[in-house]
């Protein structure tokens, strides 16, 4: 019988970091990378296992929730499945090509059908992801997907089905199973390849379901988790068009009580990472806020963030989009993603440009939490299905102030929780960004 192995690291990649937390520690020299694929550029780190952080042995900064850094075990209560290597791969008929539904530089995805564990027979539609071999940092990734995505649970995030962790003679095989989503991810959908874009109801739509889900991740558990990577393709479509966020592999536990941010090392995606965050390594939620902002543009002009194949003055789309924010519709109008074909509420879309500017501001305290986002997107929502016009909100510039600021603090008020990080115990690693980043251009 061949061994399954657990590994206490954690790290994404999704259907992807090493990093930590502090209160007092020695920096560590890393040079980041930017690397620039077909589709976009990534935000990387040379990885830096030093452990250099003092760690205190005070038991009562432990917390009694169980340990994220251990793989579910088969009698968990989390009904995560441990599925055996030769049962996915009877499952994709020894990993087809012809079942591949993607692929990537983690590896590759296949369609299966699965027999579900009630005896009945029946089977369920999959996703089995097969990481490829990228040794430590593979095994990061994949262990923080296990961690996150078996122990949350919410319409709005992805269901990880189960994995697979087995020694056979070419090395570890890691595996992980998630529900099917047969609509795929929204940057397909806002691909110009799209055969059919998505309305403008469905985009509203697919904005509050993916604020639900960071609402939750921020605000709505014992402990908060910060995505980290949140971008259109990490956002997949079910049968019914309902939105969920995918690719846990960058996310982390976000800062422990009393502490207003995690210091770790620079990774994401570019276009999407907040100034802040890139700038200094100092992770919060609302680095995630700024990441929806953008994405916010991208339902509303149908562009990415990052384009360098259009012209050079419109491939930052923020930069593109800032001198147009004014109450001059005519002006407005020219964001807007021309395959709408005038199908939509142009005062809705301005609602929304709206609110993806108050998540866009410079200052991150100042940027309102994801619970306030989620309600002015539900009003926008409520407002679009009963055809009702209402007053405009003042369109202010990116960098303009808000009124919805608030500080990490303000998020725990009601939640009044101690926090050790589950990904990595009580050990704490820094890396500090330092340097400026390079350009590494991969095929």
């Amino acid at each position: 019988m061949k061994a399954m192995r657990c590994f206490s690291f954690s790290s994404s990649h999704g259907y992807k970091s090493n990093d930590t937390r502090t209160t007092k520690s020695t920096p560590v020299h890393s040079s980041p990378s930017i690397s620039i694929g077909q589709d976009e550029m990534k935000i990387g780190s040379g990885f830096n296992s030093h452990d250099v952080s003092d760690v205190s042995t005070d038991s009562s900064t432990k917390t009694s929730f169980t340990s994220l850094t251990q793989i579910p075990s088969r009698n968990s209560n989390n009904n995560i499945r441990q599925f055996t290597f030769s049962e996915l791969k009877s499952a994709t008929r020894n990993f087809s090509r012809a079942l591949m539904i993607g692929e990537g530089g983690f590896g590759c995805v296949y369609r299966a059908m699965l027999k579900t564990t009630d005896g009945s027979g029946k089977k369920i539609d999959t996703a089995v992801k097969q990481l490829g071999k990228r040794g430590l940092q593979g095994h990061k990734e994949w262990i923080t997907e296990v961690n996150v995505l078996g122990f949350v649970d919410h319409p709005n995030l992805v269901k990880l089905v189960g994995y697979c962790a087995e020694d056979d003679e070419r090395g570890i095989q890691r595996l992980l199973v998630y529900e099917y989503m047969p609509n795929r991810s929204v940057q397909d959908h806002l691909s110009s390849k799209a055969q059919t874009p998505l309305t403008w109801s469905t985009r509203l739509k697919i904005a509050q379901d993916a604020a639900r889900g960071l609402a939750y991740l921020h605000e709505e558990m014992e402990f908060q988790i910060i995505f980290r990577d949140f971008k259109s393709s990490n956002i997949l479509l079910d049968e019914n068009w309902n939105a969920k966020l995918s690719d846990f592999g960058l996310a982390r536990l976000g800062p422990s009580e009393g502490l207003s941010h995690v210091s770790t090392t620079v990774v994401g995606t570019v276009g999407y990472a907040a100034p802040e965050y890139m700038q200094t390594g100092r992770l919060t939620y609302k680095s995630d806020v700024w990441s929806y902002g953008v994405f916010l543009y991208e339902l509303i002009t149908g562009r990415r963030p990052l384009d360098l194949n259009r012209p050079k003055n419109e491939q930052k789309l923020l930069d593109w989009v800032r001198p147009h924010i004014s109450q001059d519709l005519k002006k407005f109008q020219l964001i807007l993603d021309p395959r709408l074909s005038g199908n939509f509420s142009l005062k809705s879309a301005q609602k929304l440009a709206a609110v993806a500017n108050k998540c866009l501001l410079k200052q991150a305290r100042m940027r309102p939490r994801m619970s306030q986002v989620l309600e002015m997107v539900n009003q926008i929502v409520e407002t679009d299905k009963m055809g009702l016009e209402e007053p405009l909100p003042p369109l202010k510039p990116i960098t303009a102030p808000s009124d919805y600021g608030c500080d990490q603090r303000s998020v725990r008020e009601g939640l009044k929780r101690r926090l050790v990080d589950p990904m990595f115990g009580e050990n704490k690693w820094l890396h500090c960004l330092t340097g400026n980043p390079k350009l590494v251009r991969t095929n």
